[in-house]
């Protein structure tokens, strides 16, 4: 995936600061030999052990009887906090996110059956954002197969080759037969954790085996990092093509730890910066020289500096130039094509294959380290002013419900400016407002999923979060989202510091105002109104309802001061649009036909297609 690597750092817990009730660790059982009496061990516990040995230090799932002894072994290690939550599509996408706060390997767990499938769609996310996931579930035992067991998992209820092998979902999957395919499974675990990127992988124990003792030695893990580095060659091509003339930047979430780096380099050489959604902050947003969001809820300014302040090149770094981010519009295609960087291969080149690209298969990090070397400081001699994303502009309201921009201003106010929080937006409209109004000067503090773009992503995966970086995580939130997948019952249970900020305008609001952008009628988007703060409340969390805009301060700031979880439903104007109109239009150029009068809008969001 198109994700920069780091270092791993497992010599570290959670577990005095994440409200987990686990004693402290003993760090020194990552690096140690086995000496804990490997041959009392059941497959279960050898398992633990592996996690624990390859850095694993969370686990999100959902228990059953198939995995009871799984669950248990993981519930008892002295390393790994184990959340358990309400569903197992949320534990998933509270592991992805997790992964992404902490920089570790994450578990999730589940029993046969419908556990396993139910995570399916998080685990496609993992996979997609390139998060580092392992799910562990329980299959049927090999006598009871073909039998009708309860929640039978076999080759004759589910699909065996999409599960249970390597593919489109999974890195790795393999059924444990045998406690002697252990000292395997753990090396290829390790492998694939060490490796940069993401890695998605799954081990299903039948229910038989998992509390048979083990008939083998488990290995000592090394966790050695194999980093992709471009050859002096390619480094020597790309500084030769960006310096036959002028050239941009454009930032992916791959880049993400290479933030230092590439302000040096854009500063070095005087280039102007923009980024994918997933990317904001990596490149300070208030910096001179930064043009902007591309794609979806993406800024104008972009689309104004490629028409007026043309490229050469871009030097793409980190993303994989997708819809969401490009709307694949030729108007991103500079007079000479890309020099693009990524750490899997099979990324440059394919979103504008008919563009043209000098492909450089690297650790972004260690690519632009390589190209500072050609560009000394102060040898950018030129001064040029670029245009900036467009400031938040908030009209006057048409009624008495709550503005969306309003909700942002006093967002950016009061959680991004005042504290570092992790700020989490949903899919859908919640999505758009957010990434074309927030603003981030730090990188990994904003998660937004462009991969699948499930609805439930960050509703649940907050908590994941929250627990990763053991501090307050806020998700903004649709209520078509909330009313699809939350786990606030799980936040309440463990105390998990989340605070949800629940955008409630009674519909599916993209697709109801997508639909009325293309002319489309006769679909139903709307909701029965919810009360989302006395659902809160119903499950043991606290619950703010907001009806008026001057209530918006003191209610944010007591969610932000609170030490519990925290439901904000603030009911919006739900005809204030979002800025998504590249969507809509890049549907409309893939066939998807408006009768819609035509008329000369103002685009208030990427690209002018």
């Amino acid at each position: 995936m198109t994700q920069s690597y780091i270092r791993p750092t497992y010599s570290s817990s959670n577990s005095e600061k994440n409200g987990h009730n686990k004693t402290q660790p003993n760090e020194n059982a990552i690096a140690s030999p086995q000496n804990n009496g490997n041959n009392t061990l059941t497959v279960a516990q050898a398992i633990a052990k592996i996690f624990e040995d390859i850095g694993v230090r969370d686990a999100f799932g959902v228990s059953g009887g198939a995995m009871a002894t799984i669950w248990a072994a993981l519930s008892n290690s002295p390393l790994i906090q184990v959340t358990h939550c309400r569903h197992e599509g949320g534990a998933a996408f509270a592991a992805t996110e997790n992964h992404f706060a902490s920089d570790r390997p994450v578990v999730v767990f589940t029993t046969a059956g419908p556990g396993m499938t139910n995570a399916i769609t998080g685990l496609l996310a993992a996979r997609g954002e390139g998060a580092k996931v392992i799910l562990v579930s329980a299959c049927t035992s090999a006598t009871q197969r073909g039998r009708w067991a309860i929640q039978e998992t076999s080759s004759y209820t589910i699909p065996k080759g999409d599960l249970f092998a390597p593919g489109v979902l999974f890195n790795y999957a393999t059924i444990i037969e045998s406690s002697k395919q252990l000292p395997q499974i753990a090396k290829r675990l390790a492998l694939g954790v060490s490796r940069p990127g993401g890695f998605v992988a799954h081990i299903s124990i039948p229910t038989g085996l998992q509390s048979t003792a083990i008939e083998t030695t488990l290995p000592t893990i090394n966790l050695t990092p194999n980093v992709p580095v471009a050859s002096k060659e390619a480094i020597a091509r790309s500084v030769e093509l960006m310096k036959e003339g002028s050239f941009a930047i454009w930032v992916g979430f791959g880049a993400r730890h290479a933030a230092e780096a590439i302000r040096q380099l854009a500063e070095r050489t005087g280039a102007a910066v923009m980024c994918s959604p997933r990317a904001k902050g990596i490149f300070p947003e208030n910096h001179p020289q930064y043009i902007g969001v591309t794609g979806l809820g993406g800024h104008e300014s972009v689309m104004r500096y490629m028409e007026e302040q043309t490229p050469l090149r871009t030097l793409v770094l980190g993303t994989r130039l997708g819809e969401p981010t490009s709307f694949w519009s030729d108007a991103m295609i500079p007079p000479k094509g890309f020099v693009h960087v990524d750490i899997d291969p099979e990324v440059p080149g394919v979103a504008y294959s008919h563009a043209e690209t000098f492909p450089v298969v690297s650790d972004v990090g260690a690519f632009v380290e390589a190209l500072l070397e050609h560009f000394p400081e102060n040898s950018n001699s030129q001064t040029v002013s670029f245009p900036n994303p467009e400031s938040m502009e908030i009209t006057a309201a048409n009624n008495d419900l709550i503005r969306p921009e309003a909700v942002m201003e006093m967002v950016q106010r009061l959680v991004v400016d005042r504290t570092d929080s992790i700020v989490l937006a949903e899919s859908g409209n919640s999505f758009t407002w957010s990434t074309h109004f927030l603003r981030f000067d730090k990188p990994n503090r904003y998660r937004v999923s462009t991969g699948v773009g499930s609805m439930g992503h960050n509703v649940t995966g907050v908590i994941g979060a929250a627990l990763g970086e053991a501090k307050k995580a806020v998700a903004i939130v649709g209520d078509g989202a909330m009313l699809m997948n939350n786990e606030i019952s799980t936040a309440v249970k463990y105390q998990i510091p989340a605070v949800w900020i629940v955008l409630n305008d009674a519909r599916y609001n993209m697709c109801y105002q997508g639909m009325s952008l293309l002319g489309l009628t006769g679909a139903d988007a709307i909701l029965p109104p919810t009360d989302f703060a006395l659902v809160a409340r119903g499950m043991g969390a606290q619950g703010i309802r907001v009806d008026k805009e001057s209530d918006l301060e003191a209610a944010i700031t007591e969610a932000m001061n609170a030490k519990a979880p925290v439901v904000l439903d603030v009911a919006i104007d739900p005809d204030r649009m979002a800025p998504s109109k590249g969507r809509n239009k890049s549907l409309s150029a893939q066939g998807v036909q408006s009768t819609a009068p035509k008329k000369h809008e103002g685009q208030i969001s990427f690209p002018l297609v």
